[in-house]
């Protein structure tokens, strides 16, 4: 292999990666479909090589898991995944959001917090993925302003989840509105850097869209035959 087809396989790793990636978080892969390298190769023309290594990075992330001589499962959602990314949530996040006090992009969070007022259209793939891509970055850009590197990794990381059990319940009605959590209360306790304020608002707001999502996840018709059971077992 020559250098640069040496330099192009990481390339080339990282696109696989981001677009199957993309595409099981916004549920175009739903949960517990099964998936191949053959299949994934022909539908993003990426060669196998790539697609390997991508599929074994989705698995370091949970997102997919080997079946031996099969392929591989985009990871089902269980009830118990649900509560679990919750509690990390709530572990994580006010705790950043008091470390980011003082210390975040202001101008940037409302940015992103007009993006979720505009809210989404009920059955509109761009326009559910645009709104929902807004809501992590307001999190994450929350959790990076706190300073440590392996905090707001993890963050990230858990809100990729998020936002695919987020996909996942969006579908029965809109419900931008319950969403929205009052992030502009928690932008004004970030800026003027009252850490403790900022901190029972992150977790307030995490246990509103715990009961929203429960109830959206429970009540939508599109996953009614998804494999979501009450546990992990």
């Amino acid at each position: 292999m020559t250098v640069a087809g040496a330099k192009t396989i990481p390339l080339l790793t990282d696109r696989a990666y981001e677009r199957i990636k993309h595409d099981i978080i916004c549920c175009l892969y739903a949960p517990g479909t099964e998936i191949s390298e053959a299949q994934l190769c022909a539908q993003y023309k990426l060669g196998k090589a790539p697609v390997r290594m991508a599929l074994s990075r989705l698995a370091h992330d949970g997102l997919v898991r080997a079946i031996p001589r099969r392929g591989y499962m985009v990871t089902p959602v269980t009830l118990q995944d649900i509560h679990d990314v919750f509690e990390l949530r709530l572990l994580l996040e006010p705790v950043a959001a008091r470390m980011a006090a003082g210390r975040v992009d202001a101008q940037r969070l409302r940015m992103l917090d007009d993006i979720c007022r505009e809210g989404y259209q009920t059955g509109n793939a761009k326009s559910t993925a645009r709104f929902l891509d807004a809501n992590k970055a307001f999190h994450v850009t929350i959790a990076q302003a706190a300073g440590n590197a392996r905090l707001a990794g993890a963050i990230d990381q858990l809100l990729d989840e998020m936002t695919r059990l987020l996909h996942l319940g969006l579908g029965s009605r809109n419900r931008s509105q319950e969403m929205q959590h009052e992030h502009r209360t928690l932008v004004k306790a970030l800026g003027r850097g009252d850490g403790d304020t900022a901190a029972n608002i992150c977790r307030e707001q995490i246990e509103a869209a715990r009961s929203m999502v429960l109830g959206a996840i429970l009540t939508s018709k599109s996953v009614m035959n998804l494999p979501i059971t009450a546990d992990s077992k």
